[in-house]
């Protein structure tokens, strides 16, 4: 287990990226491409280009413990554990799903996403990883999502409180009988940017995926 988190721990300290004093993120490594379709106070939509993940699914209580242990599975796959042998560049985020209605359980059987974003020179394929990894590749379409920024380190104890605030923002700017819909109210992710190493100005992101006709930009539910 403690090889788990000194693997996540290796990647995220070779992060790249950082706030500028206008509060917008810079990397070197690359990202998935969006454009800003409207902005508030509180949060922001963003219309994201077609994407690819390669993904590992983890089932366990601890939001930062899963990351750990499903990241150590990609980290060997980006350094060479894929059917070519092929050693892939970092990017960023590292991206992690969670049901909602979990994010709060001691069950021990909340089901976690950790996600590593493909670079588009793959298009759409690439390296499968070895069997005993368990990795699977998330294929995305063009979509919308709500976007709260938070400082400090992304922790069990805080997530649950900064989705609920994107939450409740989406719900004031796109009140009921509007025609903006939350696409999954069954889940959201956690974005994550910065190495460990960095104590202050760190950025994460919680995302909703939203849609609907008056989110100019954005696609409609079918």
């Amino acid at each position: 287990m403690k090889r788990a988190i000194i693997y996540l721990l290796c990647y995220l300290c070779m992060g790249l990226c950082h706030l500028s004093s206008k509060t917008k993120h810079v990397c070197a490594i690359e990202e998935p491409s969006y454009g800003v379709v409207r902005s508030e106070s509180e949060f922001e939509i963003r219309l994201y280009n077609e994407s690819s993940w390669m993904s590992a699914s983890v089932r366990g209580s601890s939001f930062n413990l899963s990351i750990a242990i499903g990241f150590r599975r990609l980290y060997q796959y980006i350094q060479g554990a894929n059917l070519n042998s092929s050693h892939i560049a970092f990017t960023a985020p590292i991206l992690t799903s969670i049901a909602s209605s979990s994010t709060s359980s001691s069950s021990g059987n909340v089901e976690y996403t950790v996600r590593f974003y493909m670079s588009p020179k793959y298009k759409g394929n690439p390296p499968e990883s070895n069997p005993e990894l368990k990795l699977h590749l998330d294929k995305w379409n063009s979509h919308c999502v709500a976007v709260r920024k938070f400082s400090g380190f992304a922790r069990d104890d805080n997530i649950d409180k900064e989705i609920k605030a994107l939450v409740s923002s989406i719900n004031t700017h796109f009140p009921p009988g509007d025609s903006a819909v939350i696409q999954d109210k069954g889940s959201y992710a956690i974005a994550q940017y910065n190495g460990s190493h960095k104590l202050s100005g760190r950025l994460n992101e919680a995302w909703v995926t939203i849609s609907g006709s008056s989110v100019v930009g954005c696609p409609t539910p079918k």
